[in-house]
């Protein structure tokens, strides 16, 4: 079974600066597809950003222009750069990948763990 292994949060001021990352745990066919996604206390988790195999990005409306969203496709690996932090932004935040596991498999959606990010003075 594959996990995603989520690190990098933590506790950062506002305006401060945080870089989060995501790779499997042990090594996989191929990946279409990682992201992050965050759930704050009493709300429904939400995308944050995601990135395919061929670069392609998205990005939340409230997160755009300060958070970037990158991947090393030779380590499986996907990171998010966060900017600009604002208290809004405190939250568990997921990581996500669509990827087959094994050759002859489809794809499956895993999840990772959760990072906590806490912006605050």
């Amino acid at each position: 079974q594959v996990q995603l292994v989520e690190s990098g949060g933590g506790l950062v001021q506002p305006g401060g600066s945080l870089r989060l990352s995501c790779a499997p745990s042990r090594s996989i066919f191929s990946i279409y597809a990682m992201g992050w996604y965050r759930q704050a206390p009493g709300k429904q988790r939400e995308l944050v950003a995601t990135i395919t195999s061929g670069s392609i990005t998205n990005y939340a409306d409230s997160v755009k222009g300060r958070f970037t969203i990158s991947s090393d496709n030779a380590k499986n690996t996907v990171y998010l750069q966060m900017n600009s932090l604002k208290p809004e932004d405190t939250a568990i935040y997921y990581c996500n990948a669509l990827l087959t596991y094994r050759i002859g498999q489809g794809l499956s959606d895993y999840w990772g763990q959760g990072t906590q990010v806490t912006v605050s003075s």
